[in-house]
């Protein structure tokens, strides 16, 4: 036990709750409730309370029988590495990306229902909304919220799916579940998303995957432009690639350093 303990201070119960989470790997990727109590060293009545409280939290799903992480976990290694030093890593990449395309670029990760913000740089205010680290926009109307629900495993996307209320931010949006499958699962055969004034009249973006060693989408990295300037043609003619070159050269830096 750790020195703590004899303070008070330690928490036994966060503690505990943490090291559920870490009981789930890529060898395990889905666990019973017993295997979780075996597997932690506590009781199967402490495993459940605590699988539980992670479930209501939507960090954990069941399938009645079988718990298993959920994408909102990667929030929590996210918040760190967007408070410490994603921004040292994945800056330098970013300026050079937006150097290049003379346009703004951002990093976001899933929060379902939304992408988070955590890192970004700006060129000229394109959006009526000012962006930054930890803004939140829904995922359903951006580039980089496609890209990462293309990576959601089939039964995660159709329960997003099934109990989105999609509002139709502009003429454009598509709100439908069957239009939404649609534009996602063409992300995921693409490799990249591109929303055309969906989330705001004006504004066209382009977004792909950064990948960890798994080839897993953890976040995405997209280029955003004022409609008026760029056409949807030239962001895949002379944005995509550069944009999947940064992505690829942040996802590199990252493994390298351990960090996904």
């Amino acid at each position: 036990m750790p020195g703590e303990a004899s303070t008070g201070t330690f928490l036994q119960g966060l503690e505990r709750g943490l090291a559920v989470i870490r009981a789930f790997s890529a060898e395990a990727p889905s666990l019973t409730l017993s295997e979780v109590a075996r597997e932690v060293g506590i009781t199967p009545a402490t495993a459940r309370r605590i699988l539980l409280t992670l479930e209501e939290l939507g960090y954990v799903r069941s399938d009645g029988r079988r718990f298993s992480l959920t994408p909102r976990v990667l929030a929590l290694g996210w918040a760190y590495l967007s408070s410490l030093d994603l921004g040292d890593i994945a800056g330098p990449f970013m300026e050079e990306l937006s150097l290049k395309t003379r346009e703004s670029c951002s990093i976001a990760t899933l929060d379902l229902p939304d992408i988070v913000y955590v890192a970004r740089v700006p060129t000229s205010r394109i959006m009526t909304v000012a962006l930054g680290v930890g803004a939140r926009l829904p995922a359903y109307a951006t580039s980089m919220g496609r890209v990462l629900l293309a990576g959601l495993p089939a039964d995660e996307l159709e329960a997003y799916l099934s109990t989105l209320e999609a509002e139709a931010l502009t003429d454009h949006t598509v709100t439908s579940a069957d239009g939404l499958r649609d534009a996602v699962e063409r992300a995921g055969v693409d490799g990249y998303a591109l929303v055309d004034q969906e989330l705001e009249l004006g504004l066209r973006s382009i977004a792909v995957p950064i990948r960890d060693s798994r080839g897993r989408a953890v976040a995405a990295l997209n280029v955003s432009a004022h409609a008026s300037r760029t056409s949807k043609a030239a962001l895949r003619s002379d944005v995509l690639g550069p944009l999947q070159e940064c992505a690829e050269s942040i996802g590199t830096a990252l493994r390298r350093r351990g960090r996904i």
